[in-house]
């Protein structure tokens, strides 16, 4: 396919000399803690947590929300799929954490579903992805047969017109989720490494990577410009910073604060690990 570039150059001979400009580099829990907080500064969480229902489904990622909410839970398990030690896994059921139901900014214990039963236009749901594309498309993982969190939240945030949010870092940027969803079902593949899982596609969530986190909580621009590394950079995601000076130095700094953000421990999540189903060949 062939891709006109002259806008992009067009935008490149405008650029001012007084734009400053960074490079920055963010490992995954440390893109993770950088999202979280943007999603508490976004306006439809601000207006929840004052009055309406939160849901915030399970997922690694969703703990660090929590964090950002002074609610602290062990990481490791706050989830139910997850992807660790070179296979598609899950947790033991029973023990699972989450998920977490607020009610005008209080936790609550009020069930999901019945929560959810009662959600208006402005209510708001999170959920994280094992997958995001270019287009702003996401794909979650599931391994039950009927979709899972997925399954059970798309159509009535669908049908209300709520607000879904989802918190997904670039490290798991693919080329295309309408595509990837082609090819991938819980009942399909004659060999698994792990779990088998099938693969939602979504196409009307609100996608926080780290650039809309970037740009929701210091107003710079960011540009992914390359991926990935070694000996505990794996997955890292490498940004390009623009703006005036005061903002890029404002993000920059924000971005060294969160470096060093603690690795998930894998010997405790080992434990909670269940042992996968083999898959028929």
């Amino acid at each position: 396919m062939f891709y006109d570039t002259s806008p992009y150059l067009k935008t490149l001979q405008g650029i001012r000399d007084d734009r400053a400009h960074a490079m920055v580099m963010l490992r995954p829990t440390e893109g993770k803690r950088l999202i979280a907080k943007a999603i508490m500064e976004l306006e439809e969480v601000m207006r929840v947590m004052d009055k309406g229902w939160f849901v915030v489904s399970r997922g690694v990622t969703m703990a660090y929300v929590l964090d950002e909410l002074g609610i602290h839970v062990d990481k490791q398990n706050a989830t139910a799929g997850i992807v660790t030690a070179g296979r598609l896994a899950s947790i033991i059921e029973e023990d699972r954490l989450g998920p977490w139901v607020f009610k005008d900014g209080q936790l609550s214990e009020t069930p999901p579903d019945v929560a959810l039963n009662q959600f208006s236009h402005t209510d708001v749901s999170i959920k994280g992805a094992n997958a995001v594309d270019p287009e702003g498309h996401v794909g979650v993982l599931a391994a039950h047969p009927a979709g899972g969190t997925v399954g059970g939240i798309w159509p009535v945030l669908t049908a209300r017109g709520a607000h879904w949010i989802t918190p997904v870092s670039l490290e798991r940027l693919i080329p295309s989720v309408l595509e990837a969803s082609k090819y991938t079902g819980n009942y399909l593949h004659n060999y698994v490494m792990g779990s088998v899982a099938g693969f939602m596609p979504i196409t009307t969530a609100k996608v926080v990577t780290e650039i809309q986190a970037l740009e929701r909580l210091t107003g710079v621009k960011a540009v992914h410009v390359a991926s990935g590394g070694v000996a505990g950079s794996e997955g890292a995601v490498i940004m390009a910073l623009e703006g005036d000076d005061e903002t890029v130095r404002t993000a920059f700094e924000l971005c060294e604060s969160v470096k060093g953000e603690p690795d998930i421990d894998e010997a405790r999540l080992l434990d909670y690990v269940r042992e996968p189903v083999e898959a028929s060949l």
